[in-house]
């Protein structure tokens, strides 16, 4: 038998009636306010003082309220809250337990991303603090405004895009155009003048072309480093302390030789701001012959190639083959130098310490990396003795100093002669490159050209690509010329400089004349000059051992 079920009732539990309490509370709300303006321009900074006061007024003309604070970001973007350090203070106050309301023009000054209006805006309703958008008469404590604001976010987002949009088309109208906008304050050797013009800091030139001269001469960047801040010459910043990296972005840098190459870089979009660099994706332009040069284009070529190959040859350390070939990145002559006899790979400077004793040898370094697997036999060398020996061959030679600046001065010819299959200069091949192009352009326009024309097309692209092929061949002979001839004013001056026999170890006297050292046995090197010059030496003293 079933039960009969009671009818339903309803009981209304009255409304709570709002204490004496909860009436004061409500009239001491901690109110605060946030104001933004976007950009520093005077109209603009007039309205975020006019905001400011404003909030202030209107705070603490209501006496149910309590200034709590008033928060604002001057000449700040909207698109991105973290850039916005009082808008943050703003909501760890809120975090904090510390505010109560928060008033704000608009939607979009509250912020120009949706994502964040949207995050913030439910963060704070979370903890019971409503968002009063005046212009759009929003208050966000209620989820039926989420939509409003959702719509009045992207509004303010896509305005933001927009601006972004006609701020990129106006810089690259102005790229096109050939208008630099250089950043002085960055910039080594330059300065602007009262009419704005880019000028030469004499001073700080005479430093630009001293790490030129440095790095041809076969420095490496932190001996570079070393050697300015010693010398107490300052970077761009008016400091004594110089990086790799400051030196590395000095020798890379277009300007110096009087160029300037635009859009290196770009912004990704309006809201993450990241900043990406330039491999292809948008078109660079390449202003040449801008502004003064400091150093020639010459030596800039120079020190590019000069980078290139110091960058081609993997670190030993790094293991990245059996036998780990040359790094160019020690402040020692002998790491980029010294070779091993048996496997061919560079010797690594390392110290032995025994009983408190400190020692310094030199050792293969495919024997440290890999053992006996790919070198078997190489001796540890004392570099005392081994730089004895050094000094020793090269002032066996410095009887006959003239005889080796001409065959250095030979061996630099033959190295830059012509290019044996080349017999059109490179102004003969530009020539014919146009007249190729004008006469592929007057085909192009008959009718029927692709089917009448499609073997003298095939024959002009041929002759077109070899042409290229041709001139590629004779710019990088030209780049290598100049490299070379170079290295050799440089060795020429050492040797000059040079009194009759070494009487110390001198690194930089050994990068000018010493192409190779080879480790034949524990007692036998050779060392192989730059002009040619073959020289068996002795290791005459000290204890070299083979492990």
């Amino acid at each position: 038998m079933t039960q009969s079920r009671p009818e339903p009732k309803v009981i209304v539990i009255p409304a709570k009636e709002e204490s004496p309490q909860d009436q004061e509370k409500k009239k001491n709300l901690r109110v605060a306010a946030y104001c933004r303006v976007s950009t520093k321009k005077d109209e603009q900074l007039n309205s975020y003082e006019n905001q400011k006061a404003y909030y202030t007024e209107k705070i603490m003309a209501n006496p149910d309220w309590t200034m709590a604070d008033i928060f604002a970001d001057e000449g700040i973007t909207g698109t991105s809250a973290c850039k916005r350090k009082d808008f943050l203070r703003m909501i760890r106050q809120c975090r904090q337990g510390k505010i109560d309301m928060i008033l704000a023009k608009s939607v979009s000054r509250f912020a120009r991303n949706t994502v964040d209006t949207l995050n913030y805006t439910r963060e704070l309703r979370g903890m019971g603090i409503p968002v009063i958008f005046e212009e759009q008469n929003i208050n966000s404590i209620y989820p039926e405004s989420e939509f409003l604001i959702t719509i009045h976010g992207a509004f303010a987002q896509s305005e933001s895009e927009g601006i972004s949009s006609r701020v990129k088309w106006g810089k690259h109208q102005a790229m096109r155009t050939g208008k630099a906008n250089i950043q002085y304050k960055t910039l080594l050797g330059y300065e602007k003048n009262p009419d704005g013009e880019m000028v030469v800091n004499a001073e700080q030139a005479e430093t630009v072309r001293r790490i030129y001269e440095m790095y041809l001469s076969g420095q490496t960047l932190r001996s570079i480093k070393e050697a300015l801040e010693s010398g107490g010459f300052k970077n761009s910043a008016g400091t004594m302390e110089w990086t790799t990296s400051n030196l590395r972005t000095i020798l890379s840098d277009e300007k110096y030789c009087g160029d300037v190459l635009l859009q290196k870089t770009f912004i990704q979009d309006c809201i993450s701001k990241k900043v990406i660099k330039n491999t292809g994706q948008l078109p660079m332009y390449l202003i040449q012959n801008n502004h003064p040069a400091i150093v020639s284009r010459e030596i800039y070529q120079a020190v590019q190639a000069e980078k290139t190959r110091r960058s081609a040859s993997a670190s030993p350390s790094k293991r990245t083959s059996s036998t780990g070939r040359s790094c160019y990145a020690s402040k020692f002559a002998l790491s980029e130098r010294l070779v091993c006899g048996e496997c061919g790979t560079l010797y690594r400077r390392c110290t032995w310490k025994r009983n408190g004793k400190a020692r310094v040898v030199w050792r293969c370094v495919s024997r440290l990396d890999y053992g006996t697997k790919y070198c078997h036999q190489s001796p540890t060398m004392d570099e005392e003795p081994l730089q004895q020996a050094i000094m020793a061959a090269i002032n066996s030679v410095m009887d006959s100093k003239g005889t080796i600046c001409s065959q250095i001065t030979e061996a630099a010819v033959e190295e830059t002669g012509i290019l044996p299959d080349s017999t059109m200069t490179l102004g003969e091949i530009n020539r014919r490159l146009e007249e190729l192009e004008t006469e592929f352009n007057i085909l192009l326009q008959q009718p029927d050209s692709a089917a009448k024309n499609a073997v003298r097309f095939g024959s002009i692209a041929n002759e077109m690509a070899s042409l290229k092929e041709q001139r590629e061949k004779i710019a990088a002979r030209l780049r290598k010329d100049q490299t070379v001839q170079l290295h050799v004013h440089s060795m020429e001056a050492a040797l000059d400089g040079m009194s009759h026999h070494m009487q110390r170890w001198d690194e930089e006297m050994i990068r000018q004349l010493v192409h190779t050292v080879k480790v034949i046995s524990a007692d036998h090197i050779k060392v192989f000059l730059y002009d040619g010059t073959e020289i068996d030496q002795i290791v005459g003293y000290g204890s070299c051992t083979i492990d």
